[in-house]
């Protein structure tokens, strides 16, 4: 019957406004524009009167531009007033090969996956038949080392959140060395109430970003509008090491920098254990994103495993903006050459779904304990599948790490020219970052950015941040850093 319906939906004229619309995708796909095209202003009147129309539905402030992802193509962003931007912030790290990719589309189009679009997955209950085979070739294929089992889920922000929750069913068993909750746990849970409701603790870092929901809200500490009038749960935040640069010459300063912080983390651990509220987990980012681009050393995250061990808590890296091949690794984490490997890694944006991956004693031991109605989309493991082979067979992760690379220079570079305006060049990969003397500097250069073609974003309180695509190459790079120079000339 389902090969009936297929045949019937594909025949024309169906099928050919389908050929037709792939045809010219493709077709536009091997034209990338050589640079940017600004025509108007940014925002163009045609943005404009669309964030006032949908500002009449919802909050549009937020909103920057209104884009044409028709005409997007490759590394380019085309928006709805015709302007044409390099885009080196890709939906805020989200995008994994480019706008319109061929391997998507022809995904997309293929008659084989309608199945999986149209009907919507509950996966927790009724998975498609060939969901665990998609799963080891999408997901576990490209797992962190040591870390053999995945969740999907929705988006960032709900696969932290359940990554917390599997850090406090793990604590819990392990307290009670493998026994069933009693009939009290049961009941008192039910009324937010110990024991079955355990007063327990997630160890977080200042300038982390976790997410928005509840429990993720409580770990993320990096703007103040994130947090404003939602109650949070009183759980200890550490500080996060941030360095003087360049390393090589603060080596000494930023050793102990790091030695200050792990002993800060421990004072945290062993004081909510006095206090009654035992550490259950500790989540981190590898390089805070939001936070303003903060890199954490190999030696302070070889030393924050150690702690985790010795005081049994689950160490959790955040990778959703770091993970899926930006740093120039699969994983941010693999950098720091870790004697033992995180318990569990969240992941999300460039994988195009969410989830965690985590160790065998971090599985919930009955059903519903991680669960929602789709915990993530199926559709979204077709799309990754394909971004993992054309990641494969076009060695993209290498080659963003030599990107990566030649960018760095490149900001050294115009660091030195502009000591006046700029410091602190850094990155691994192309998810670099350069700080502005000021906040106002910065918010000033991303508009002269966008004005020459160039859409970008910032983090923290002055820092330019660098979220390219995995195609993004050293032609595109000289791109930027000409548009760049011209910017910064515009404001010296």
């Amino acid at each position: 019957m389902l090969n009936t319906v297929r045949r019937s939906i594909l025949q024309k004229p169906y099928k050919s406004s389908l050929d037709s619309i792939c045809k010219a995708c493709f077709a536009t796909q091997l034209q990338e524009p050589s640079e940017p095209r600004v025509v108007t202003a940014v925002p163009g009147p045609n943005s404009l009167r669309l964030k006032e129309e949908l500002n009449a539905i919802q909050n549009s402030s937020a909103v920057q531009l209104f884009v044409d992802y028709t005409k997007s193509v490759g590394n380019y962003l085309s928006d709805a007033d015709g302007n044409v931007f390099l885009d080196i912030y890709s939906q805020i790290s989200s995008i994994p090969l480019g706008y319109n990719h061929p391997a998507l589309l022809k995904a997309a189009s293929d008659p084989s996956n309608l199945a999986t679009f149209v009907n919507r997955a509950a996966l927790g209950i009724l998975p498609p038949k060939d969901f665990a085979d998609k799963l080891k070739t999408a997901l576990l294929s490209i797992a962190p080392k040591g870390l053999t089992e995945v969740q999907t889920m929705a988006c960032g922000s709900c696969s932290v959140e359940n990554a917390l929750k599997a850090a406090c069913f793990w604590y819990q068993n392990r307290e009670r060395k493998g026994a069933a909750p009693s009939a009290e746990d049961l009941q008192s849970c039910l009324n937010n109430m110990t024991p079955g409701a355990p007063k327990l603790s997630i160890l977080s870092f200042k300038g982390g970003f976790h997410g928005r929901t509840f429990g993720a809200l409580s770990c993320t500490h990096s703007k103040a509008i994130h947090k404003l009038d939602v109650p949070a749960f009183d759980w200890p935040i550490a500080t996060y090491p941030v360095y003087k640069y360049p390393l090589n010459e603060n080596a000494a300063e930023n050793d102990k920098t790091d030695q200050k912080c792990l002993r800060e983390v421990q004072e945290l651990i062993d004081e909510f254990g006095r206090r009654g509220v035992p550490v259950a987990g500790l989540i981190i980012e590898p390089i805070q994103g939001e936070g303003g681009d903060n890199h954490g050393s190999a030696k302070f995250f070889q030393g924050l495993r150690k702690i985790c061990t010795k005081n049994g808590v689950a160490f959790i890296v955040d990778e959703v903006q770091t993970g899926g091949g930006p740093t120039g690794r699969m994983w941010a984490h693999e950098h720091f050459n870790l004697d033992e490997s995180p318990d569990i890694v969240t992941f999300s944006k460039k994988l195009q779904i969410g989830g965690f991956y985590y160790k065998n004693p971090f599985r919930p031991d009955q059903p519903y304990r991680i669960f929602n109605t789709w915990l993530g989309d199926a559709s979204k493991l077709i799309f990754l599948e394909q971004v993992v082979k054309v990641m494969r067979e076009q060695n993209l992760i290498e080659n963003i790490a030599k990107t990566g690379d030649y960018m760095l220079k490149g900001l050294e570079s115009l660091q030195n020219k502009y000591p006046n305006i700029l410091l602190r060049a850094r990155g691994k990969g192309t998810f670099c970052a350069i700080d502005f003397h000021t906040p106002e500097l910065r918010d000033k250069a991303v508009k002269v950015l966008h004005k020459n073609g160039i859409h970008c974003g910032g983090s923290g309180a002055a820092t330019l941040r660098v979220r390219t695509t995995l195609t993004f190459n050293n032609t595109h790079v000289d791109i930027f850093l000409k548009k760049f120079e011209l910017s910064l000339k515009e404001l010296n």
